[in-house]
């Protein structure tokens, strides 16, 4: 009987075996299930994920899954142990020590594909051996990109289309990321996707009321929307980009909640008329040094331009989550005076009650990426 085979065998799980166990999923559900099997605690990070069939891969555990559902549980023969460090990787790929100095020290996995910054002056070789050891850390993980930033002119700027190299693995780059239980399709090499805003994303999903009327003014592919629909909230969502407009088709079916989300290509401005919302969200903003948060030129009050659409959505009473990059010295001030100036513009004496204030990630140096909730009434 061959290896193979042997992988495949079915064995009691309550003996002494000394291969260790695998749980077999169908590869369009190996991103939620390992979500799945991390919570429930039984996944095995010491080992890597194994194609098991074309069909689907053997997710490492330590213990037969009580909640999460699989096909079935192995057990291995040879299991693929982890190396401990992508450093570790490439050293045995035969990287010096200068050459590991330089080596990428964070890296972001949005479902199946990795997406790394590559340091100035790699060669190509050195950018394969980056892509494939990142592969080999993250077993799970079919396509490695190189992250470029976002493109800064003609419609691709207007898009904010992200600029990225194949460095590893599988051309097809369309995955499914799973956040706390909300499913995002996407394209990475087509679309934005922020890692760094997930704990925001989490929150948003959090606070909504049931049945509350929400307008999300800059939509993408569901970032903040799929959560608070999924909440219960009915959501106006927005999006210019045709290509994440479709994604956000896509998702809102994909987490069942199409009959809560009026999706609509377009530009916000020519819809906040017609919308009554209790909570605005401005998630797109502009930037402290004349780029955008994705890194594309802008003017340096874009977000304070949007203000006033958001408050003509907002009933009185209402909610506004107004993000804004903004510099360390100029914290709390200049989002609050952006907010005051634009209700005192706006008139019939409206006034601001601030609810909270948070960092939500690191823009640039010096530089934080902010959110303030206000009521205003």
């Amino acid at each position: 009987m061959s290896d193979e085979d042997a992988d495949r065998t079915v064995t009691r799980v309550d003996d002494d075996h000394p291969n260790p166990l695998a749980a077999v999923v169908e590869k369009p559900r190996s991103e939620t299930a390992i979500e799945s099997l991390r919570a429930e605690g039984v996944y095995d990070d010491s080992r890597r994920v194994r194609e098991y069939d074309p069909e689907t891969v053997a997710l490492p555990v330590t213990e037969p899954p009580a909640e999460t559902w699989v096909l079935e549980v192995i057990r291995q023969i040879d299991p693929d142990r982890r190396s401990p460090s992508l450093e570790g990787l490439l050293a045995d790929r035969g990287w010096t020590e200068a050459d590991l100095e330089s080596v990428p020290g964070s890296w972001a996995v949005i479902g199946s594909v990795i997406l790394v910054t590559v340091p100035d002056g790699y060669s190509a070789a050195q950018e394969r051996d980056v892509g494939e050891a990142l592969l080999d850390l993250h077993g799970e993980a079919t396509s490695v990109l190189a992250d470029e930033g976002i493109a800064n002119d003609g419609a691709a700027g207007t898009y904010r289309e992200p600029r990225t190299r194949l460095l590893a693995g599988s051309t097809d780059t369309e995955t499914v990321h799973t956040e706390h239980g909300t499913r995002y399709g996407l394209d990475p090499a087509r679309v934005m996707f922020s890692p760094g805003n997930q704990a925001e994303r989490a929150r948003m999903g959090r606070i909504v009321e049931p049945d509350e009327r929400v307008f999300d003014m800059f939509a993408g592919i569901g970032y903040f929307t799929l959560p608070m629909a999924r909440a219960g909230a009915r959501v106006t969502a927005t999006e210019i980009n045709p290509t994440a407009f479709r994604y956000l088709l896509e998702n809102a079916i994909l987490n069942d909640v199409a009959d809560r989300v009026d999706a609509y290509r377009s530009d916000c401005r020519d819809l906040a008329a017609t919308v009554e919302a209790d909570r605005v969200l401005m998630g797109y903003y502009g930037a402290a040094d004349g780029t955008d948060d994705a890194g594309h030129g802008t003017r340096s009050d874009e977000a304070d331009a949007f203000l006033a659409h958001a408050l003509e959505a907002l009933e009185p009473g209402g909610v506004l989550h107004y993000h804004e990059a903004t510099p360390e010295p100029l914290l709390w001030e200049r989002p609050l005076e952006r907010l005051e100036s634009a209700i005192e513009r706006e008139g019939a004496g409206r006034e601001l009650e601030v609810l909270e204030k948070r960092r939500v990630k690191s823009h640039s140096a010096g530089v934080e990426h902010v959110v303030v909730d206000v009521r205003i009434v």
